[in-house]
């Protein structure tokens, strides 16, 4: 028997999570079961303070389990391991230490040779970065990832786990959140998506709700209908939006139909936003990673601001389905996602091949393990897609 096999979970949730830790068990004691397994409790921040969980045979025997269900059954947290300060200042390490050299003496010490992250780019970035340190100093470790995003910004990963669940369970969000409408005329909706730099769970999310309307039958000369039920606009951060002859639009759909629908990605006009907001003395605090907390951006409220007075709204309500959506369990599609990755993880760390498990944008949509260096976050979406432009063409919306 080689060295322990140890994995975590890092980032935000995605509907992955569980499901992935479930099948990584499972197939490691399919195929390796006298391998030790561990993990590592809430990500890094784990890690580095040396909590971790040993899988025993009650928790080998209840991982199916696991894949019907959300969150994460070891714990989540967003822990840089090059940013020295912040980890210092939250109690991860001491003054002077360097969170490397910390997370590669805890996974010595509890002798592990192959580590599985679950995560997004800064995630599996920073495994890299673990993995090269571990390796200058004389240590062997393999690092195979698993990429999960809802947001499927990923370079070069054609499909990151959790991200077709996000966009169905934000779809069903909003099929009970729009009904809202009906409690008051001229009454706008601003449903903000997740998407820091990619729209595309913005995208696929109005075109899963869309789909989830379409053809059900109303009771005649009511006001519950096709046109409450629909939406007139997708805001994506790839697109130009010209807001003075979209609020026009707006302004049109409000007048003929008493109320208005807005899909916008927490990305949409972002640097724009952050620009106004920073020139007016506001001070957005940033995460660990230099990114600028979109939760303290708002940009749901601003386009609510920007358009509901413009086009007459009496009443102006902004729901966020982030939270609900990344929460969930994973759907059928990325249950048959996960099982290929995890699969697949695991025969590349027998093998030891390090890296992270996606298909290949830049191989043919090959599935194989992509070299760390190739890894990047921030894949935009491409809004010529065909799917994308019928939908808006269908909506009336100016392609941009």
């Amino acid at each position: 028997m080689s060295g322990k096999v140890a994995m975590l979970t890092a980032g935000g949730l995605a509907p992955c999570l569980s499901s992935a830790v479930g099948g990584l068990i499972e197939r490691w004691t399919e195929i390796a079961p006298d391998r030790q397994l561990l993990a590592y409790t809430s990500g890094y921040q784990g890690l580095l303070k040396g909590e971790s969980i040993a899988i025993d045979e009650a928790m080998r025997r209840d991982a199916p389990l696991l894949h019907g269900m959300g969150g994460s059954p070891i714990g989540n947290s967003r822990v840089k391991l090059t940013n020295a300060k912040d980890c210092a200042k939250r109690g991860l390490v001491e003054e002077g230490e360097n969170p490397l050299a910390v997370a590669a003496k805890q996974l010595q010490a509890d002798g592990v040779s192959i580590l599985h992250t679950i995560g997004g780019d800064d995630t599996n970035t920073a495994a890299a970065d673990l993995a090269a340190y571990l390796k200058e100093n004389g240590y062997e470790l393999t690092v195979v990832g698993l990429p999960k995003t809802i947001d499927n910004d990923i370079v070069p990963i054609r499909q990151s786990l959790g991200a077709w669940t996000a966009a169905e369970t934000g779809a069903a969000f909003f099929d009970h959140v729009g009904n809202e409408q009906s409690a008051q005329p001229g009454c706008l909706v601003v449903h903000e998506v997740m998407g820091r730099h990619s729209g595309w769970l913005c995208a696929a999310t109005a075109l899963a709700y869309r789909k989830r309307i379409a053809g059900r039958a109303y009771p005649s000369n009511f006001l519950m209908g096709t046109a409450l039920k629909d939406l007139e606009a997708v805001y994506v951060p790839e697109m130009d939006i010209d807001l003075e002859a979209e609020t026009d639009r707006l302004k049109k759909a409000m007048t003929d139909h008493r109320f208005a629908t807005v899909f916008v990605s927490e990305g949409a006009l972002v640097d724009t936003i952050v620009a106004e907001r920073e020139a007016a003395g506001a001070d957005l605090p940033r995460d660990a990673f230099g990114h600028v907390r979109l939760d303290k951006v708002n940009v749901g409220g601003w386009f609510a601001d920007q358009l509901g007075p413009s086009i007459g709204a009496d009443k102006v309500l902004v729901q966020k389905s982030g939270y609900f959506a990344r929460s969930a369990p994973a759907n059928a599609d990325d249950l048959r996602l996960i099982k290929g990755m995890v699969d697949h993880a695991v025969t590349s760390a027998l093998d030891g091949v390090s890296g992270v498990v996606g298909h290949d944008t830049e191989a043919d949509g090959r599935l194989r393990t992509i070299e760390f260096p190739r890894i990047g976050g921030g894949k935009a979406f491409d809004p010529s897609v065909e799917w994308f432009v019928a939908m808006l063409d269908e909506i009336r919306q100016p392609t941009g």
